[in-house]
């Protein structure tokens, strides 16, 4: 995992700011392009063939959605962002898929990377960067791959349910972003449910071997996840506090909506954060529990045998004269003493409540 780490900022290394090196592992072999055009009329939807086919939706007076799956595919992704002007820097984030959540303000457009968390088919997290430029009239998102949370926007286009196609470019961008934000809630609601189902089975004793890599495991999710949400709190309220003829006064409302949103999710994770270092000690404890539970069963049982071994030992001597020896009923007394300190041991155990 570490390797892969090094390798990915390798990439990068030696080469002057602003080129555009993609830093990812998952090679598309298409591009991927689609566009959303549309008005309170009228939607086209369209899956571009080129890249240059998506020059030809700037400058119009509808609002277009161009979305791009396939980060490896940098020369394709440069030539749209020359037509767009886009800054070297801005394409040189795009396609390194490690930048924080954060927010860019240029001069024509605003430019924003956010983390989308969805469940693959193995109930594993997968953390995804999108980027967004919002632009006049237009919003680029740039995906890896194929598969996001956005169906529900592209179905609230198609039949113009809602705001969508009566509102400018930056209620687009807010919805896109909700979708990211909405999906926020089931990650944490996985996460939510996997610890009570760890905490049941610490309660109940039916805890299997690899329960403690579980719980490692899963700490390490939840700080993925808190690194993936966090920031974009900062970057919804410089949104809300930007002064630019893209963010209408009347979608700020909506942003700040977001920004609700992302504070309980906050709230949730850092509970949950907590939740996760009391399970550890509760396994621990439950651990250290059971071993002194074992101490005292084997302690008692030394306790009752010591002095039952001490009257054998005694008489278990090589003297030439034991007169108890010589007794005619000698070795069934013997054996009632054994009896009777076994019980009376057993009797003073039990009132101490020590069995």
């Amino acid at each position: 995992m570490g390797k892969n780490r090094i390798k990915k900022h390798n990439k990068k290394l030696g080469k002057p700011p602003g080129s555009v090196i993609y830093t990812g592992n998952k090679s598309s072999k298409k591009l991927f392009i689609e566009a959303f055009d549309y008005n309170v009329e009228r939607c086209n939807e369209k899956e571009l063939t080129t890249i240059e086919e998506a020059f030809n939706f700037k400058g119009s007076d509808s609002v277009t959605w161009i979305n791009i799956n396939g980060l490896n595919h940098v020369e394709e992704i440069e030539k749209l962002g020359n037509h767009f002007n886009l800054h070297p820097l801005v394409l040189e984030d795009i396609v390194s898929i490690s930048q924080r959540p954060k927010i860019d303000e240029h001069e024509d457009y605003l430019f924003v990377v956010v983390k989308m968390l969805y469940h693959a088919n193995d109930e594993s997290i997968v953390a995804e960067q999108v980027s967004f430029v919002l632009g006049k009239g237009y919003v680029l998102s740039f995906q890896e791959s194929e598969g996001d949370v956005f169906d529900a926007v592209r179905e609230r286009i198609r039949q113009g349910k809602g705001r969508a196609r009566s509102m400018q470019a930056d209620y687009l961008l807010y919805i896109l972003m909700d979708a990211i934000v909405d999906h926020y809630f089931t990650i944490i609601e996985t996460l939510g449910e996997k610890i009570e189902d760890y905490e049941d089975a610490i309660f109940s004793g039916h805890v299997g071997k690899t329960i403690n890599k579980d719980i490692q495991d899963l700490k390490r999710e939840i700080l993925r996840v808190r690194r993936a949400i966090f920031p974009l709190r900062e970057v919804i309220n410089r949104i809300e506090k930007h002064e630019s003829p893209l963010i209408l006064k009347k979608t700020k409302t909506f942003y700040r909506d977001i920004y609700d949103h992302l504070i309980q999710v906050s709230e949730n994770i850092d509970i949950y954060r907590e939740m996760i270092w009391s399970l550890m000690d509760m396994y621990m404890t439950t651990i250290s529990n059971k071993m002194n539970e074992v101490m005292k069963v084997l302690t008692i049982m030394a306790s009752i045998f010591i002095p039952l071994t001490f009257i054998a030992g005694i008489y278990g001597m090589n003297f030439d004269y034991i007169p108890e020896l010589h007794y005619k009923n000698g070795y069934y007394i013997l054996w009632c003493v054994m009896i009777a300190m076994f019980l009376g041991m057993l009797y003073y155990f039990k009132r101490k409540k020590w069995l």
